[in-house]
């Protein structure tokens, strides 16, 4: 098994390796740019790809997600301000869904078998590793639902608990769309300056709602199991 994760990452380390062969200045000018967290300057940078931008923006929004870093709003944002609101949430969220899976896939490769055998050893962590296999699928789609939650904080929790890969990636999926929705509204919103909130306002209201319902569901199902 040791081989076999140095395969992985190596593998990982010569795929950069080869987008710095085929073009020495794309990696540190994307990493400026990154490090800058200029929405309107990533808008920019994504429409320079022409016809590509779609498949740029869906790559970099992608990469950003599975490396937890930068906030994923810059780029949810951009793609609302270069495809329109819909197209550029779905966008987002179908990126941002194969990022955090991507995440997911490595962290429990890498780190899960370690977590393993510190959670045997206390009980309480026993309890709660089982508990987020029974119950994981609702807790991680109320926390993928809550706006600005750290997206790389709730890859390395789902990736070190027993949740099965199926229910992190449909709740990640599901919870997605409201969170996504409410930042890329707030930021778009801003940026160009709209002045009518009633668009904002029903989204955070719909996200209240559907946060609620989760959570009372879910409670209401950890009391009829208990």
């Amino acid at each position: 098994m040791g081989w076999v994760k140095f395969a992985a990452l190596f593998a990982i380390i010569i795929q950069f390796a080869a987008i710095h062969l085929a073009d020495p200045e794309f990696l540190p000018n994307l990493l400026a740019l990154l490090g800058r967290g200029d929405i309107q300057e990533t808008a920019e940078y994504i429409q320079s790809f022409g016809t590509w931008a779609v498949f740029f923006a869906f790559w970099l929004t992608l990469c950003v997600n599975a490396i937890g870093f930068p906030p994923a709003i810059i780029f949810s944002t951009a793609n609302t301000l270069i495809f329109g609101i819909i197209p550029g949430i779905v966008l987002s969220c179908v990126a941002e869904t194969v990022g955090v899976t991507i995440s997911f896939l490595l962290l429990r490769f890498f780190f899960r078998e370690s977590a393993e055998k510190i959670i045997q050893k206390h009980k309480s962590l026993s309890n709660i590793d089982k508990y987020s296999g029974e119950r994981g699928f609702v807790v991680m789609l109320i926390a993928r639902m809550v706006p600005y939650l750290p997206s790389a904080l709730l890859n390395a929790v789902g990736a070190l608990s027993a949740i099965s890969l199926r229910d992190y990636v449909i709740a990640s999926f599901i919870g997605k769309f409201p969170s996504t929705g409410i930042e890329a509204i707030i930021g778009h919103d801003t940026i160009t300056a709209q002045e009518d909130p009633t668009r904002l306002i029903l989204v955070i209201i719909a996200a209240v709602v559907l946060i609620a319902g989760a959570w009372i569901y879910e409670r209401k199902a950890a009391k009829v199991q208990n």
